[in-house]
């Protein structure tokens, strides 16, 4: 039986129920002292409350869809993700002050020039002035002599909501990850900058620029480019800078992807959705204002404004994830304009979790180095 399968989601339940029966009906017979006794009653407790835990686990995995199948819970899902290209045939800056460093591996090279660097940075928008902390990988190249003068592409790489920046190097492995590519020739050198969509926590802004709020969309489109550019050789075309997401991330990095074509030439949403949600997390993000939701919509972008010519990127998990179907509409939607690209990368089974994305990671820092100049 399927870890998502409502047969195990019973069963589950039905013994939890059993083992609270038992324990109620058998306690007074192991009311008495003596190690049998205690044993007998410690052992009920731990299993009542262990098939509890268990079914509130399962419950909870079927509404959110972490994981998709055992193996998935138990880090043991090893496919790896293939980008498909859906129309392969059809024709000054903001402040940014280093306030870290460290090495890409700890236990790798000291050396910069030959394992990179992850430096931590504190970014002030100069427009919005919303203030950041944010990750960013510099690869060898960038400290080696022969290549003093060149300029590097640059890939924003956002977490979900509310997620931590950390946790794009330490668990996602995003920055040695783009160093053994690189070192196998499958992508460019590439500066990545890792940091949460979440710029005004608790509250989640939804990379949207809310009336009298955080103006989130400026921040990403404009303030964040400015500092990146002002302190890092980064290439200054739009065809030099990218953004991937996971999550609310991904339906950031598409966004913003949609909406900013001249600052962003691909977007890449690993499990994205593709409306802003109005929940308790997020407050009143429109504040009445139609025009504002509707942009926010890329249901309603696609099929109102102008296709931007940019590259977009997309993945799901046929068993899994909950965006299966309103990923390949959305395929299908972008397919249909003129100008916008489409690929996907699409699982057999995984959930929306850290396993699922490391899956797809490599293809997409791939597919994103092969659409990015470094000029």
């Amino acid at each position: 039986m399927g870890l998502t399968s409502n047969s195990v989601l019973v069963l589950a339940i039905a013994s939890a129920v059993a083992l609270f029966v038992g324990t109620v009906w058998l306690w007074p017979r192991l009311a008495r002292r003596g190690w049998r006794a205690v044993s007998g009653r410690v052992g009920l407790l731990f299993a009542t409350q262990l098939a509890l835990f268990a079914a509130l686990g399962l419950g909870a995995n079927q509404s959110f869809g972490f994981y998709a199948s055992w193996s998935d819970l138990f880090g043991q899902e090893d496919e790896q993700g293939v980008v498909v290209d859906h129309t392969a045939n059809r024709g000054s800056g903001g402040p940014l002050q280093v306030t870290g460093v460290r090495r890409v591996r700890e236990t790798g090279s000291g050396r910069p020039q030959r394992g990179g660097q992850i430096q931590k940075v504190a970014i002030v928008g100069r427009t919005t002035h919303i203030a950041t902390s944010a990750f960013v990988y510099l690869p060898p190249e960038y400290f080696q002599p022969r290549y003093r003068t060149r300029t590097f592409p640059a890939v924003v790489v956002l977490t979900g909501y509310p997620g931590t920046a950390q946790a794009l190097v330490d668990k996602l492995h995003y920055p040695s990850t783009a160093l053994e590519l690189a070192k196998d020739g499958r992508m460019q050198p590439m500066i990545l900058v890792m940091l949460r969509p979440t710029v005004a926590p608790p509250r989640d802004t939804e990379c949207v620029d809310i009336p009298n709020g955080p103006q989130t969309e400026s921040f990403f489109a404009k303030d964040l480019p400015d500092a990146v550019l002002a302190h890092y050789r980064v290439g200054k075309k739009p065809g030099s800078w990218g953004v991937i997401g996971d999550s609310t991330g991904g339906y950031c990095a598409l966004k913003l992807a949609m909406h900013h074509p001249q600052v962003y030439a691909a977007g890449a949403g690993l499990s994205p959705y593709y409306k802003a949600p109005i929940d308790p997390t997020t407050g009143d993000l429109f504040q009445g204002n139609e025009e504002l939701r509707n942009r926010a919509d890329l249901w309603w972008y696609l099929k109102h404004e102008p296709a931007p010519d940019t590259s977009l990127l997309v993945s799901s998990s046929k068993v899994g994830e909950s965006n299966y179907k309103d990923t390949l509409k959305f395929i299908e939607r972008v397919k249909a304009t003129d100008r916008t690209r489409i690929s996907s990368i699409i699982l057999e089974s995984g959930g929306h979790n850290f396993n699922t994305w490391r899956r797809e990671i490599p293809a997409t820092l791939q597919w994103m180095s092969g659409r990015l100049s470094d000029r």
